[in-house]
């Protein structure tokens, strides 16, 4: 059995937090080449981004150059053709309850039909950052609020930018 060299750890990151970083850090442990792969996700939860595919790339960049062995790259379509063309044999991603396996798991067994050489691995959310999602940074941003505790100062920046 072959050693897998390189992983994605995809995500819209729509803005990155803590939690995402934290899933980044531990994936960069494991394997010797990550490349967190920010989707386009063009229509998620039925509605547009906030920040734009090129901001979210930067801000990710940002959040995470202090990562030797980490690239982040944009991308669109299968994220098993995205994988394909990376050379990465593994896909990372963080779970942080119930809800989240459930929809991990459809995206696993979907991504298995079209390429089972492609490994699905899964962390388990460090406790402090289980009740952590973009969502909730991108709402309590949007009513002024203070989320310098779960996301990089450079991503506090940009939420304060975007909802004067």
């Amino acid at each position: 059995m072959s050693s897998i060299e390189h992983a994605l750890v995809p995500g819209t990151f729509d803005p990155i937090t803590f939690g995402h970083i934290d899933v980044v850090r531990r994936a960069s442990r494991l394997f010797p080449r990550v490349t967190v792969a920010v989707a386009e996700s063009l229509g998620k939860n039925g509605v547009g981004t906030v920040f734009t595919l090129d901001e979210r790339v930067e801000m990710a960049s940002r959040a995470l150059s202090d990562i030797d062995n980490v690239s982040v790259l944009p991308f669109t379509g299968l994220l098993v053709d995205f994988a394909r063309e990376q050379h990465a044999g593994a896909v990372v991603k963080g779970l942080r309850a119930m809800t989240d396996f459930e929809y991990e798991l459809q995206q696993a067994e979907l991504n298995y039909r079209l390429d089972a050489e492609l490994e699905s691995i899964y962390v388990m959310s460090s406790p402090q950052y289980g009740y952590l999602s973009s969502s909730v940074v991108r709402q309590i941003a949007s009513f002024g609020g203070d989320v310098s505790d779960f996301v990089p100062a450079c991503v506090v920046g940009a939420l304060r930018d975007r909802f004067r």
